[in-house]
């Protein structure tokens, strides 16, 4: 089934992400994380990709084994930075005959020194969403930042760049993660008001452990509000106490969307069966038997 199917349903709903071992000898355990994932039923299971496609091959095997045998919708995600056309061509082609019907077309972080100006290679996500959408029949995702991309200068800008995406043939977008909700609504009005109408899924991070909280800012220049500052602060050096804020305090965000009229959420669970469980649980009435859209 398209994703833009499952959106187009009005009820809450709740996916989560998995990501795919670097190496074979990590494959197991992944599969097992992505089994008992798979087993809460969400409405759908994305499933990254590494920069210039080195964990292309178990992206579309883990895609393709929940949506066959696991009976969870997939969304493959295709990052082009270090590709060229003809490598995209080629995924295409795979995910096609997998039986892969959903993209999440992303650029990716740019190697240093590396010229994308001159083809074959893609500059841009929204070169790639045009490619996706002239090989086939795909259902397109793209990604968008409630607080701005770190390269774009400004939010005008950025939104700039988000309405090409559109246009190129992008079906619905999925947010970076965000700490603070009233950021991803004064989005949604900027966004909207541009002329922006697919659907938005917002992106949650359940942060479980201390450490994490330095490094996703270094990388993404997201500001924390100061009640999650506090969380951290205070339970950051407890692992125990911080994984069970960092999911308290994930679910509070999802709840706070859901009674706000965003319907879809996505969590970046981190191949961690027990976060996604926690959150399932305590959002079990909220999204229904399954969570299913």
């Amino acid at each position: 089934m398209k994703l833009s199917q499952i959106l187009a349903a009005g009820k809450p709903a709740l996916s989560f992400e998995v990501f795919p071992p670097k190496t074979s000898a990590g494959f197991r355990s992944v599969e097992r994380a992505v089994r008992q994932i798979a087993a809460l039923k969400p409405s759908y299971m994305s499933v990254t990709y590494g920069a210039g496609g080195g964990t292309s091959a178990y992206t579309i095997s883990i895609a393709q084994e929940i949506r066959k045998n696991l009976g969870v919708e997939s969304l493959a995600h295709l990052t082009c930075v270090c590709s060229t056309r003809e490598t995209i061509r080629q995924q295409l082609a795979a995910l096609s005959q997998a039986g892969i019907e959903n993209i999440l077309a992303l650029r990716g972080d740019i190697p240093q020194g590396m010229d994308l100006s001159q083809p074959p290679y893609y500059r841009y996500a929204a070169q790639l969403i045009a490619d996706v959408r002239a090989s086939g029949n795909f259902c397109i995702g793209g990604a968008c930042y409630p607080e701005g991309h770190p390269e774009s200068g400004n939010q005008r800008r950025d939104i700039d760049f988000l309405k090409a995406k559109v246009e190129a043939g992008c079906e619905f977008l999925t947010t970076q993660m965000f700490f603070d909700n009233n950021i991803l609504y004064n989005f949604l009005y900027k966004i909207r008001d541009a002329g922006i109408r697919v659907p938005v899924i917002a992106g949650i991070m359940p942060v479980t452990n201390g450490a994490q909280v330095a490094r996703i800012c270094q990388l993404s220049g997201m500001l924390l509000p100061p009640r999650f500052k506090q969380i951290v602060d205070r339970f950051g050096d407890d692992p125990a106490a911080m994984a069970q804020a960092g999911v308290a305090y994930a679910t509070e965000q999802i709840i706070d969307l859901y009674a706000n009229g965003v319907n879809h959420v996505h969590v970046y669970s981190m191949n961690k069966p027990q976060v996604a469980q926690q959150i399932h649980q305590n959002l079990s009435s909220i999204i229904g038997v399954g969570g299913e859209a």
